[in-house]
């Protein structure tokens, strides 16, 4: 096995409070007819302690009402909408349109240009989707918001070519032309490697040949790579260090991954094998046992996985297979579809885990302190800005 450069400690840096709020993230899908208002979903995630959610879309009635909500927001452009957001005009027009109105009022962190693009076969989309990320940054960077915002992409695990043992972790050699430009513009604008991670697809391909334990986060033997000799005992982190080593192999070792997407369906078709509610309820639950201890992967243990789960609601309105539509926490009326334990995070007890509001660290006061310190220095930055006619 050849050597590869990789830091299994890499801190963070260059994006102040951006980095300091510890939260399990969740997305906001609204493909359904009947989910509730806006206004709604801030009270419901305000009352489980949510602080961070992402949605498909730019919608301007949700960047509206989630206005000093103080929810941090991921906004995520549309595949369609990539090829138009190429030319460096373009794309000014549409951050001028589509988010410098709502920010910082609306705490907008994060642009996902298109989803799953690099799977979607579409070889013009794909063609066109680093050119779209460098214009965005670009527009962010004349208005001044660009170290607020970051931008990337989230991917499908099929990126990779090869995924197991960890440390083999490849990207697929058809992605072998375009895959370091979007690797270098994540390193030279500090942003994270986004992937969709979804450990019962495995289970549903092979039910018999991967243990269920495993998958669930529950108590198992795991495995070991054979060539660092770290050991897994869950499927979501071992894809995780998949996904690290394959930027490695591309000279890209020090790059953040995160988990835009992960989760497991309550329900699902007769063929879909482990989509149940009681897998839904271990899954989640066991998930944000580990996120409530600030854990990080094997191969990066001191840094925190940031994880944003699928997904706050069940969509009536999802095409494909039953499960498509049976991802949610919460059905559309509010109401759990289960209990992962999120609900006890809104009661005041000092001395329960439910005031850790999805964080575990000791220093959360300080934290907040320190965040809301740079947050009152950047408004007063951005008004010096706009009195000094900055040109835009």
């Amino acid at each position: 096995m050849g050597l590869l450069f990789l830091s299994s400690e890499e801190s963070v840096g260059g994006f102040g409070f951006l980095q300091e709020v510890e939260s399990l993230g969740i997305n906001y899908g609204q493909v359904g007819n009947n989910l509730p208002l806006p206004e709604r979903v801030i009270d419901l995630l305000q009352s489980l302690k949510i602080t961070k959610t992402r949605i498909y879309d730019t919608n301007p009635q949700v960047l509206t009402a989630f206005a000093n909500s103080n929810i941090e927001l991921i906004v995520t452009v549309e595949n369609d909408m990539v090829g138009t957001l190429m030319d460096q005009q373009g794309a000014l027009q549409w951050v001028s349109t589509h988010i410098r109105p709502y920010f910082p009022a609306t705490r907008i962190t994060g642009i996902l240009v298109g989803n799953e693009v690099f799977t979607s076969e579409d070889m013009t989309l794909m063609s066109n989707l680093v050119p779209a990320l460098v214009s965005i940054h670009a527009a962010l960077v004349r208005l001044g918001l660009d170290q607020f915002i970051q931008v990337s992409t989230p991917s499908s695990l099929a990126v990779l070519g090869q995924s197991y043992p960890p440390s083999a972790g490849s990207f697929r050699t058809e992605l072998a032309g375009i895959m370091p430009q979007f690797l270098q513009f994540l390193a030279s604008t500090k942003a994270p490697f986004w992937i969709n991670a979804y450990p019962y697809f495995a289970y549903k391909d092979d039910p018999t040949g991967i243990p269920l334990d495993y998958l669930l986060f529950n108590p198992n033997s795991g495995m070991v790579d054979p060539y660092t000799k770290l050991h897994y005992d869950n499927m979501l982190y071992a894809q995780v260090d998949s996904v690290i080593f394959a930027a490695a192999r591309m000279g890209f070792g020090g790059l953040e991954v995160r988990v835009s997407e992960t989760g497991w369906p309550s329900k699902g078709d007769s063929d879909e094998v482990g989509a149940t509610m009681e897998n839904a309820a271990l899954y989640n639950r066991n998930l944000l046992r580990r996120q409530l201890g600030n854990e990080g992967t094997p191969l990066r243990p001191r840094m925190r996985l940031e994880v944003y789960l699928f997904a706050l609601f069940n969509e009536d309105m999802k095409p494909g297979p039953t499960s498509e539509r049976n991802y949610g926490l919460y059905q559309p009326d509010e109401t759990m579809v289960y209990n992962v334990g999120l609900s006890a995070l809104s009661t005041t007890s000092s001395t329960s885990s439910a005031s850790i509001s999805l964080t575990s660290s000791a220093t959360k006061e300080a934290k907040m302190g320190y965040q809301s310190l740079v947050y009152g220095m950047f408004l007063y930055l951005l008004a010096f800005q706009l009195f000094m006619r900055r040109p835009f």
